[in-house]
Parts: structure tokens; sequence; C-alpha cells
């Protein structure tokens, strides 16, 4: 949702609603930094609705349907193409869509200082995390605890991580395959406490950094976090 605020800055709504032939609708983030929350709004939508609640997420090529149901989370293999078929929703790019709808290839990934591969996924689970340890990649690395997926999405983990472990900074890194998009939130106690964005955003939701570690380009920044930009590049 937008504040009055928000509307007289000229900001655009986050997501858009499609309307649907059929029972379901369609929520569609508009927004490249929004990457994951498909995952938060079907889990609680699930919670509230009788109907089974679906989210695609669009972060890899292909992309991967989940179902819920009662917050419940199931990776389904059924194309996203077909779902919306059957369910009477056209897909972002479609005539019937914005092109506002249709986005680049985003991945997320973050780097994570003061927690260890062994004991982030007691973590998670712990914090109820939706998707399971083995949809994660956990590396420790000399700069920290890298956390990745082979889908390019790891959902909340980078905020569930830095909310559970008081002494934990995350940074989560959303980035497109030629890093003309690139975003960095810097994460303590659940909060994000620093907002990188190169190009950068004409309406940051979060305080502004000019630097992350020192490093003002998207190579160096990935460099100092000791992420290899191929990795966003990884089919």
């Amino acid at each position: 949702m937008m504040t009055e605020e928000d509307e007289e800055d000229g900001k655009e709504q986050p997501f858009e609603v499609i309307v649907g032939s059929g029972r379901y609708q369609a929520i569609v983030s508009t927004e490249a930094s929004y990457v994951g929350a498909e995952m938060q709004i079907a889990e609680a939508l699930s919670l509230e609705c009788d109907e089974t609640v679906y989210s695609i997420e669009r972060a890899n090529d292909p992309w991967a349907v989940m179902s819920w149901r009662n917050g419940a989370l199931e990776v389904l293999e059924v194309g996203p193409e077909g779902l919306a078929r059957s369910l009477g929703c056209p897909l972002p790019g479609s005539e019937k869509t914005s092109d506002r709808a249709a986005r680049k290839p985003l991945r997320h990934v973050a780097l994570v200082e003061g927690v260890r591969a062994q004991e982030a996924p007691r973590v998670l689970e712990e914090a109820g995390d939706p998707l399971p340890p083995e949809h994660y990649r956990f590396e420790d690395t000399p700069r920290g605890l890298r956390v990745s997926s082979g889908t390019g999405n790891i959902g909340f983990a980078d905020i569930t991580l830095s909310e559970q472990l008081p002494n934990a900074t995350a940074y989560g890194v959303i980035a497109s395959p030629s890093l003309d998009v690139f975003i960095v939130y810097m994460l303590q106690g659940g909060e994000c406490i620093g907002q990188f964005a190169h190009p950068p955003d004409g309406f940051p939701s979060f305080p502004v950094v000019n630097d992350i570690k020192g490093e003002r380009s998207p190579e160096r920044i990935l460099a100092a976090l000791g992420i290899p930009a191929e990795w966003f590049r990884e089919e």
C-alpha cells in the first residue's frame, strides 16, 4: 500500500492487480527490488483464503511455480503459462498486462557477517522460513556466510538471519545478469539500515548509502562482498 505522501511524490504502486476470468486474480510486482515478495504475499493470503494460492518465482528462467495451503508451501511440476491459462490470469508481458510488469530476470544472493553455514539452517527453520533448507546454498567464506540458491531467489533469508541474530549484518544483493540493475540492502536486526542502488533510485524506500564497504561500482562491491559477478549470469 502507498501513503498519501508517496502518491504526492509521484511514486508508482509497487504491485498491480490483474483481473482474471474466473475465481483468481493476479498480483504482479512492478518494482525490481521486490524479488521474493510473491512468496510472502502468497503465504499470508493462503492463511485467509479457502482457495489454493499460487506464487510464481520470476528470479530465474524457467520460472518456478509454488502452491500454498494454510501457509504450507509445495513446489509444483507445472509450467507458469499452463497454470496461468488454467486459472484464467495472463502472465506479465502478455497483451493484458502493462509493460512495467515485464522485468529482466533478477537474482538475489546475500553475504551475512556473524553467522556460520552450520548454524543458518537451524535459525531459518526456527524462525518459520517457508523454504526448505535444501533450497539454499550456504557457503562459509573469509568475508562471511554466502547465501544463494539454485533458483536465484533466497526469499527473505537475509532479512530473517539479520533479525534472529543480533550480531549479524547482512548484505542482500539483487541484480540483473548484466548488473545494469544492481541493489544492495544492508540489514541489521531485520531492518534495512542502508540502501545502495545503481542506477540511483529516484524514490528510495530506505536510507541511502553512497558506497558498500568503500566501493561504488557493482563489480567492486561484489568483489568486496566475496560474491562472484558470474553468479548472476548462471543459467
